[in-house]
């Protein structure tokens, strides 16, 4: 099985659940989101780990073709970024965030787009 494949296959359901705990639960994420900059130490660790599964999509997986493959591409790179912004830059991800946190349809919208990616590439990992 080639790396995108695999990819599709773990990224896929690991948006779907994300997506519809987030969908289903939404006031509860939205305090989870609230509460998260209040612990420096989270944000830090969270910051590390999205950054090492960003740069390891993006070793195992910088594939930069107009198909399907270019999603995890994109999604690799963003996780990198995020991470790199969680680490060096938290008081600017808090601001994003405080602002994706104040509007429930920004949310659902935004994460409707995800459970939908992570519904096509489980389609394509399977």
């Amino acid at each position: 099985m080639d790396n995108s494949m695999a990819l599709a296959r773990f990224i896929g359901p690991y948006i779907i659940v994300i997506g519809v705990g987030l969908l289903l639960n939404l006031k509860y994420y939205q305090s989870v989101m609230e509460g998260f900059f209040k612990s420096p130490a989270l944000v830090y660790v969270t910051g590390l780990i999205t950054f090492v599964a960003g740069l390891a999509v993006v070793l195992l997986h910088n594939v930069w073709v107009m198909d399907w493959r270019l999603i995890i591409t994109l999604l690799g790179w963003n996780a990198l970024i995020k991470g790199i912004i969680l680490v060096v830059f938290p008081s600017i991800s808090a601001k994003m965030t405080e602002r994706l946190v104040r509007s429930r349809k920004l949310i659902t919208i935004s994460w409707a787009i995800m459970l939908a990616i992570g519904i096509f590439l489980t389609s394509k990992g399977y």
